[in-house]
Protein backbone atom coordinates (compact mmCIF):
# COMPACT_ATOMS: atom_id res chain seq x y z
CA UNK A 1 0.00 0.00 0.00
CA UNK A 2 1.48 3.40 -0.98
CA UNK A 3 2.78 4.90 2.32
CA UNK A 4 0.62 8.06 1.64
CA UNK A 5 -2.80 6.25 1.66
CA UNK A 6 -1.68 4.75 4.90
CA UNK A 7 -0.50 7.94 6.73
CA UNK A 8 -4.38 9.46 5.42
CA UNK A 9 -6.01 6.56 6.88
CA UNK A 10 -4.39 6.30 10.15
CA UNK A 11 -4.86 10.01 10.47
CA UNK A 12 -8.79 9.49 10.06
CA UNK A 13 -9.08 6.90 11.43
CA UNK A 14 -10.26 5.12 9.23
CA UNK A 15 -9.80 1.80 7.00
CA UNK A 16 -10.71 1.68 3.28
CA UNK A 17 -11.73 -1.36 2.26
CA UNK A 18 -11.36 -0.43 -1.15
CA UNK A 19 -8.16 1.82 -1.56
CA UNK A 20 -8.82 2.90 -4.66
CA UNK A 21 -11.42 5.35 -3.51
CA UNK A 22 -9.05 6.90 -1.35
CA UNK A 23 -6.51 7.06 -4.10
CA UNK A 24 -9.20 8.67 -6.27
CA UNK A 25 -10.64 11.39 -3.85
CA UNK A 26 -7.15 12.70 -3.90
CA UNK A 27 -6.23 12.45 -7.20
CA UNK A 28 -6.79 16.21 -9.17
CA UNK A 29 -8.04 16.75 -12.46
CA UNK A 30 -4.59 18.28 -13.45
CA UNK A 31 -2.73 15.00 -12.74
CA UNK A 32 -5.52 12.63 -14.20
CA UNK A 33 -4.90 15.15 -17.78
CA UNK A 34 -1.35 14.37 -17.80
CA UNK A 35 -1.94 10.53 -17.11
CA UNK A 36 -4.36 10.34 -20.28
CA UNK A 37 -6.78 9.43 -17.58
CA UNK A 38 -9.61 11.47 -17.37
CA UNK A 39 -11.39 8.58 -15.54
CA UNK A 40 -8.88 9.07 -12.37
CA UNK A 41 -10.57 12.88 -11.38
CA UNK A 42 -11.73 13.08 -8.24
CA UNK A 43 -14.88 15.60 -9.56
CA UNK A 44 -17.24 13.21 -9.47
CA UNK A 45 -16.49 11.78 -5.37
CA UNK A 46 -16.35 15.23 -4.72
CA UNK A 47 -20.03 15.92 -6.11
CA UNK A 48 -20.61 13.30 -4.04
CA UNK A 49 -19.08 14.34 -0.94
CA UNK A 50 -20.62 17.81 -0.82
CA UNK A 51 -23.89 15.80 -0.66
CA UNK A 52 -22.52 14.21 2.37
CA UNK A 53 -21.33 16.69 3.95
CA UNK A 54 -24.55 18.79 3.88
CA UNK A 55 -26.84 16.40 5.35
CA UNK A 56 -24.40 15.34 7.61
CA UNK A 57 -23.94 19.25 8.51
CA UNK A 58 -27.91 19.55 8.61
CA UNK A 59 -28.89 17.05 10.45
CA UNK A 60 -26.32 17.72 13.47
CA UNK A 61 -27.49 21.46 12.99
CA UNK A 62 -30.89 20.36 13.42
CA UNK A 63 -30.21 18.32 16.58
CA UNK A 64 -27.59 20.98 18.33
CA UNK A 65 -30.26 23.37 17.83
CA UNK A 66 -33.44 22.28 18.62
CA UNK A 67 -35.18 25.95 19.07
CA UNK A 68 -33.58 27.69 16.04
CA UNK A 69 -35.51 28.67 12.97
CA UNK A 70 -35.10 27.34 9.68
CA UNK A 71 -32.75 30.87 9.43
CA UNK A 72 -30.14 30.15 11.92
CA UNK A 73 -29.85 26.40 10.84
CA UNK A 74 -28.97 27.54 7.32
CA UNK A 75 -26.47 30.12 8.28
CA UNK A 76 -24.56 27.59 10.79
CA UNK A 77 -24.18 25.31 8.08
CA UNK A 78 -22.67 27.49 5.76
CA UNK A 79 -20.14 28.70 8.29
CA UNK A 80 -19.32 24.95 8.70
CA UNK A 81 -19.41 24.13 4.73
CA UNK A 82 -17.86 27.05 3.35
CA UNK A 83 -14.49 26.91 1.10
CA UNK A 84 -11.80 27.90 4.17
CA UNK A 85 -13.26 25.86 6.56
CA UNK A 86 -13.33 22.88 4.71
CA UNK A 87 -9.84 23.84 3.17
CA UNK A 88 -8.64 24.58 6.79
CA UNK A 89 -9.83 20.93 7.92
CA UNK A 90 -8.10 19.76 4.90
CA UNK A 91 -4.85 20.97 6.05
CA UNK A 92 -4.90 19.94 9.33
CA UNK A 93 -5.21 16.41 8.55
CA UNK A 94 -2.54 16.93 5.63
CA UNK A 95 -4.45 16.32 2.52
CA UNK A 96 -2.14 18.56 1.44
CA UNK A 97 0.33 16.82 1.45
CA UNK A 98 -0.86 13.41 0.16
CA UNK A 99 -2.65 14.42 -3.10
CA UNK A 100 -1.55 14.11 -6.75
CA UNK A 101 -1.13 17.28 -8.48
CA UNK A 102 -0.07 17.83 -11.81
CA UNK A 103 3.11 19.19 -12.61
CA UNK A 104 1.32 22.58 -13.85
CA UNK A 105 -0.62 22.43 -10.62
CA UNK A 106 1.89 21.87 -8.45
CA UNK A 107 3.68 24.75 -9.99
CA UNK A 108 1.65 27.52 -9.21
CA UNK A 109 1.10 26.26 -5.84
CA UNK A 110 -2.04 24.07 -6.17
CA UNK A 111 -1.19 22.41 -2.57
CA UNK A 112 -1.78 25.90 -0.45
CA UNK A 113 -5.43 26.70 -3.14
CA UNK A 114 -8.17 26.63 -0.65
CA UNK A 115 -10.52 25.67 -3.49
CA UNK A 116 -8.45 22.64 -4.41
CA UNK A 117 -8.10 21.37 -0.65
CA UNK A 118 -12.07 21.92 -0.17
CA UNK A 119 -12.70 19.52 -3.27
CA UNK A 120 -10.59 17.03 -1.62
CA UNK A 121 -11.79 17.28 1.30
CA UNK A 122 -15.56 16.51 0.19
CA UNK A 123 -14.41 13.74 -2.47
CA UNK A 124 -12.62 11.73 1.29
CA UNK A 125 -16.20 11.89 2.06
CA UNK A 126 -17.78 10.61 -0.90
CA UNK A 127 -14.88 8.03 -0.84
CA UNK A 128 -16.08 7.09 2.52
CA UNK A 129 -19.40 6.76 1.80
CA UNK A 130 -19.44 3.87 -0.86
CA UNK A 131 -16.70 2.50 0.79
CA UNK A 132 -18.16 1.98 4.55
CA UNK A 133 -21.85 3.20 3.96
CA UNK A 134 -23.58 6.68 5.49
CA UNK A 135 -22.43 6.10 8.91
CA UNK A 136 -19.17 5.90 8.52
CA UNK A 137 -18.41 8.91 6.49
CA UNK A 138 -21.04 10.56 9.23
CA UNK A 139 -18.49 9.77 11.85
CA UNK A 140 -15.65 11.50 9.79
CA UNK A 141 -17.81 14.19 9.06
CA UNK A 142 -18.81 15.23 12.65
CA UNK A 143 -15.37 14.25 14.21
CA UNK A 144 -13.54 16.48 12.04
CA UNK A 145 -15.88 19.34 12.05
CA UNK A 146 -16.62 19.17 16.12
CA UNK A 147 -14.36 21.50 16.90
CA UNK A 148 -15.46 24.30 14.97
CA UNK A 149 -19.33 23.90 16.68
CA UNK A 150 -20.36 26.91 18.13
CA UNK A 151 -22.03 26.70 21.50
CA UNK A 152 -25.05 28.86 20.43
CA UNK A 153 -25.99 29.28 16.64
CA UNK A 154 -26.50 33.21 16.89
CA UNK A 155 -22.52 33.36 17.18
CA UNK A 156 -20.27 34.23 14.70
CA UNK A 157 -18.33 30.44 15.17
CA UNK A 158 -16.50 28.18 17.21
CA UNK A 159 -13.16 29.12 18.60
CA UNK A 160 -10.31 28.96 16.64
CA UNK A 161 -8.07 25.68 16.80
CA UNK A 162 -5.35 26.72 18.95
CA UNK A 163 -8.09 28.37 21.46
CA UNK A 164 -9.58 24.68 21.77
CA UNK A 165 -6.67 22.81 21.70
CA UNK A 166 -4.96 25.02 24.61
CA UNK A 167 -8.72 24.49 26.17
CA UNK A 168 -8.30 20.28 25.86
CA UNK A 169 -4.50 20.51 26.94
CA UNK A 170 -5.51 22.34 30.34
CA UNK A 171 -8.44 20.37 31.02
CA UNK A 172 -6.43 17.10 30.82
CA UNK A 173 -2.77 17.93 31.58
CA UNK A 174 -2.58 21.64 33.00
CA UNK A 175 -0.70 22.15 30.57
CA UNK A 176 -0.19 24.20 26.84
CA UNK A 177 0.62 22.97 23.39
CA UNK A 178 4.31 23.88 22.28
CA UNK A 179 4.10 24.81 18.51
CA UNK A 180 7.44 24.44 16.36
CA UNK A 181 8.06 25.81 12.75
CA UNK A 182 9.81 23.08 10.99
CA UNK A 183 10.05 24.51 7.46
CA UNK A 184 9.25 26.72 4.64
CA UNK A 185 9.49 26.22 1.82
CA UNK A 186 8.69 27.44 -1.66
CA UNK A 187 9.16 30.87 -3.91
CA UNK A 188 7.95 34.18 -1.51
CA UNK A 189 4.62 34.06 -3.12
CA UNK A 190 4.04 31.00 -2.39
CA UNK A 191 5.29 30.09 0.60
CA UNK A 192 4.45 27.29 2.71
CA UNK A 193 5.13 26.69 6.21
CA UNK A 194 5.02 23.26 8.08
CA UNK A 195 3.91 23.69 11.62
CA UNK A 196 4.53 20.98 14.89
CA UNK A 197 2.44 20.90 17.96
CA UNK A 198 3.98 18.80 20.81
CA UNK A 199 0.93 18.56 23.05
CA UNK A 200 1.41 17.75 26.61
CA UNK A 201 1.67 13.79 27.04
CA UNK A 202 4.28 13.65 23.94
CA UNK A 203 2.34 13.80 21.11
CA UNK A 204 2.93 15.57 18.05
CA UNK A 205 0.68 16.72 15.06
CA UNK A 206 1.87 18.05 11.63
CA UNK A 207 0.53 20.09 9.24
CA UNK A 208 0.89 23.13 6.53
CA UNK A 209 -0.32 26.35 5.66
CA UNK A 210 0.06 29.27 3.72
CA UNK A 211 1.39 31.66 6.52
CA UNK A 212 2.76 30.41 10.01
CA UNK A 213 -1.02 31.28 11.46
CA UNK A 214 -2.72 29.15 9.18
CA UNK A 215 -0.06 26.35 9.90
CA UNK A 216 -0.50 26.58 13.57
CA UNK A 217 -4.34 26.49 13.57
CA UNK A 218 -4.21 23.68 11.01
CA UNK A 219 -1.58 21.52 13.30
CA UNK A 220 -3.82 22.42 16.54
CA UNK A 221 -6.76 21.29 14.15
CA UNK A 222 -4.76 17.85 13.38
CA UNK A 223 -4.22 17.39 17.13
CA UNK A 224 -7.66 18.01 17.94
CA UNK A 225 -9.42 15.75 15.44
CA UNK A 226 -6.81 12.51 16.31
CA UNK A 227 -7.28 13.17 20.43
CA UNK A 228 -11.26 13.27 19.80
CA UNK A 229 -11.18 10.50 17.76
CA UNK A 230 -9.26 8.75 19.88
CA UNK A 231 -11.50 9.16 22.80
CA UNK A 232 -14.12 7.92 21.23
Amino acid sequence: MDENFKTVQEVIHYRFSQVKLLELALTHSSWANEQARPDMSNERLEFLGDAVLELCVSEEAYRRFPDSDEGLLTKQRSRLVKTSTLASVARGIGLDRHMLLGRGEEAQGGRTRDSLLADALEALFGAVFLDGGFLASRDLVLGLLEPLWPVSPTLPGGKDCKSRLQELTQETHRERPVYALVESSGPEHHKVFEVEVLVPGGQRFRATGPSLKKAEQAAAQNAISNLTQAKA
